[in-house]
Order: C-alpha cells, then structure tokens, then sequence
C-alpha cells in the first residue's frame, strides 16, 4: 500500500505530519506527496531561468520525461489508484485555496480513465474546523501549509514499481553545491549527481517508499538548519534539499517529470501538464504586458487574500495574457461559483 503526504512551505522542521503515517488507514494505496513549502521565488533568478531555457523547454516539449532510471524504463504499471493528502491550516487564506483545489480534484476525478483516489486534508491546526463535512478531513498537530495547486485534467500515477515521480527545480543543484552537499551526502554514499535536482513537491511515491525516506529527511533538515553556512545556502529551499537528500540516502531515484506542473505567468501554455501551481503574482497592463514586480493594471496574486477569499466572478486579463494565467482565473472563478456558502472561510 502506498500513502500521500503534504507538507508545506516552512523554515521550521518541527512540525512534520507524521502522526498521519501512524493514523492512516492501511489500505491506502498511493501516497501523492504535495510538500507545498514553496515561499517566494527570486525575480531576478526566475527571469534568468526563463529566458535562457525557453528555447530548451520548447525544444523537448515532446517528451514529458527529463530523467527516468534505466531500470524503471521498461516497467508497466497497472491502473494503480493514489491517495492524495493535502497539509492546510484553518486560517481563511489556507481554506479557501483547500475549497478550490478539492472541487477541482472532485471534477477530475470522475473523468474517464481518471486514477485519482481519496483526498485527505491534513489540519494541522489540533482542532477541527467548519469545512469538516465539506472536505474529508484528519485533525493533526501543527504544521504550516500552502495548498496553491489546481488539476488542470486527471493526474495519472506517474511512478514506475519502485521508482517515484517528482518535478525537477532548476534551482535544486547539488553539483553547485558539492561541498555543502557531502556534509550530509558522505563521498562512499556515491557521487553528487546520484541526488535528483528536487524537492518532496509534488511527488508521487509508495508509501513504504516514504515511510523509509521520512525519518532520514527531517533529520537531515534538522541538522542542515543547525548548520549555519548550508541554512545560509540553501535558505527557503533547505528542505527541498534535505528531502533530496534522505532519498539518495536511501537509494532512492525520481523519475523526473516535467509535465508534473506548471508555474504562471512563466509558463504560459497549459501543453500536456496536469497542474496548476499558482505561487507567483500575475501583474499585467492592459496591453496584456507582464509587468512582474510591479502592481499591474490587472493582477491577481494570492497573497491579495491572506485574510479571506476572492470574491466571485473576477475580472479576467486583458488581451494578450497568456493562456495559463486566463485558464487559472477561470477555474478559480468556476469553482467559487460552484462550491456552496463561498466566502464563509
């Protein structure tokens, strides 16, 4: 049986669900990790990043797959269902991104062919809460939380029998980072190369597979957050790395997905990606112009409704915004006009 996990956005290493890996139900048979620990990027790393490999991504848009082990490469999988499990608090700025993620979960899983099992919402916040009848739910301790995904189209399982699916960063580099890297990756484990460029979101994983990794990947954030040149290094994304980390440990290969996601304004076309991840702020003259760093004359960021919901019916983009960010309001609009009492967050 496999299990599914979400942990979330945090400088702190304290808080980790695994009062979920003893509470949860046996049956369960894939554990979808969403660790959504993503804070704020860097603009000018994200602006690089994306101009220097536009022309790469678009040069292997036809092959979803950066990096698969040479043994999971012949691998089949049956129709596996997977458990999705999503950390939140009850803080109205997590409700309302858990409401519009479940309703778009619901609608994609009775699609056709879908392999989209359960859903369970983490709450970490020790109390239950008013969205209990609406969203199953698991009352843990406390751990911070960012549910900033949408389905785009059913997600299939990913992984391969013994290989899990994750989505490669571009900032997760642990060649550049090799001396800080073999503090906790000693030279007779392997070579650098052997950690895949990751963190634990999203990923699709066995759930013994994690029950292994787990352990060894708060330890390893322990210990690179006491010491201060590595949590000076690697900084909000220290996790990531630690989580990287504990799976080379353990020997443990991602099949690296590409598709797993995608990122607006960077990435303007839905393509063949199966979510939505809507951390950054989308800033627009009416021109249809990014104007990213900068309040645009039409916008809409997350962080505008820290303390309750977007209403209903928001403005679409101008003309000429790409396709992503139109395709995100309008889910977001979809879903806010149809999941009942919207606004009581």
């Amino acid at each position: 049986s496999s299990h599914l996990a979400v942990p979330s956005h945090t400088s702190s290493f304290s808080g980790y669900p695994f009062g979920f890996f003893r509470r949860a139900s046996p049956v369960l048979l894939v554990l979808l990790a969403f660790g959504f620990f993503f804070a704020t990027y860097n603009l000018l790393t994200m602006i690089f990043h994306y101009r220097s490999v536009g022309n790469r991504e678009g040069a292997l848009s036809s092959d979803p797959i950066i990096e698969m082990p040479e043994s999971a490469r012949n691998l089949k999988n049956a129709k596996l269902p997977f458990h999705i499990a999503l950390t939140a608090t009850d803080a109205p700025y997590s409700k309302w991104q858990c409401r519009i993620m479940y309703y778009w979960y619901k609608k994609q899983k009775e699609l056709p062919g879908s392999e989209m099992g359960g859903f369970t919402r983490i709450l970490h916040s020790g109390n239950p809460d008013n969205l209990m009848d609406e969203i199953p739910t698991m009352v843990v301790d406390p751990l911070p939380s960012e549910p900033d995904h949408i389905f785009i189209k059913p997600l299939p399982n990913l992984a391969r029998v013994g290989y899990p699916a994750a989505f490669p960063f571009f900032y997760i580099k642990p060649d550049q980072h090799e001396k800080i890297v073999r503090k906790f990756y000693p030279e007779e484990k392997g070579p650098v190369k052997n950690i895949d460029p990751i963190g634990n979101s999203p990923v699709i994983i066995k759930k013994d597979i994690l029950e292994k990794i787990a352990p060894t990947w708060m330890n390893v954030s322990l210990k690179m957050k006491d010491d201060p040149e590595t949590d000076k290094a690697f900084g909000w994304v220290l996790e990531m790395y630690a989580y990287a980390v504990a799976s080379a440990l353990h020997g443990v290969q991602h099949i690296l997905r590409k598709d797993f996601m995608l990122q607006p304004p960077w990435d303007t076309e839905l393509g063949k990606k199966f979510i939505i991840h809507y951390t950054y702020g989308c800033d627009y003259n009416l021109k249809g112009e990014l104007t990213y760093g900068k309040f645009g004359e039409w916008r809409f960021d997350k962080r505008s409704y820290l303390r309750g919901p977007p209403p209903k019916n928001l403005a679409l983009p101008p003309p000429g915004v790409p396709e992503s960010v139109v395709t995100l309001v309008k889910m977001v609009n979809e879903a806010t006009a149809n999941i009942p009492n919207w606004g009581i967050e």
